[in-house]
């Protein structure tokens, strides 16, 4: 699968930084998944699940807190007050 390169930041520093094939979370309009190739847009995160999908598929998946989600023709950015990985 395609990957991109993906960083999740809070106030307290980077919480991934690296090529994903897939993130999933929630966006004002519900859930959304984020996959390379990905039409460039900007929401709004609500507070709720997150899975990653990494570039060799490995899955991570936690609780992500309210930020906002941008994606570009670059790369993916997510900037978010926090975010809780479930081990």
């Amino acid at each position: 699968m395609k990957t991109y390169p993906l960083v999740i930041s809070s106030p307290d520093g980077d919480l991934f930084r690296g090529d994903a094939q897939m993130l999933i979370l929630r966006g004002t309009e519900g859930d959304l998944a984020v996959m390379a190739g990905h039409v460039p847009f900007v929401t709004a995160v609500k507070q709720g699940a997150c899975t990653l999908v990494g570039a060799e598929g490995e899955r991570r998946e936690g609780t992500i807190e309210e930020g906002i989600l941008t994606v570009d023709a670059e790369k993916v950015t997510v900037l978010t007050s926090g975010l809780q990985w479930r081990e």
